[in-house]
């Protein structure tokens, strides 16, 4: 493995620092020789969601988002053409375009993906909670 993937879920846990996060992620993620990755896809699910009105707690963190990721020391992770065609071909019934987007991610870039979504067991991804 390459890195972590975080979750949406996830990442807003790690800003919230709310105890959602397991034990196991949270030190995974704090690890300092660890790489973690925060996807666009995040960003693009975690925008939808302040808009739907799903999410309003995070208004302010998504203004920031940028700005946290930095000072968690987490690394952008774009989405490429790649990634787009690998998450359009799974034959996985689960159909969220953001999940579908983070397994592709996770399996192509060899990340591990920090997740307590058991829908992931349906993508040949490895996850960690």
């Amino acid at each position: 493995m390459t890195g972590l993937l975080l979750d949406t879920h996830a990442l807003l846990w790690c800003w919230s620092d709310d105890p959602a996060l397991s034990p196991s992620a949270r030190e995974a993620v704090s690890d300092t020789q660890t790489v973690v990755y925060v996807s666009a896809a995040s960003a693009w699910a975690i925008a939808s969601k302040v808009r739907l009105g799903r999410l309003p707690e995070f208004v302010g963190a998504l203004l920031r988002f940028h700005e946290l990721i930095a000072a968690g020391a987490m690394r952008h992770l774009a989405v490429t053409y790649m990634h787009g065609l690998r998450a359009g071909r799974y034959p996985a019934k689960h159909r969220d375009p953001f999940d579908r987007m983070l397994a592709a991610q996770a399996e192509l870039e060899s990340h591990l993906l920090v997740t307590r979504d058991a829908a992931f067991q349906e993508f040949p991804v490895q996850t960690l909670w």
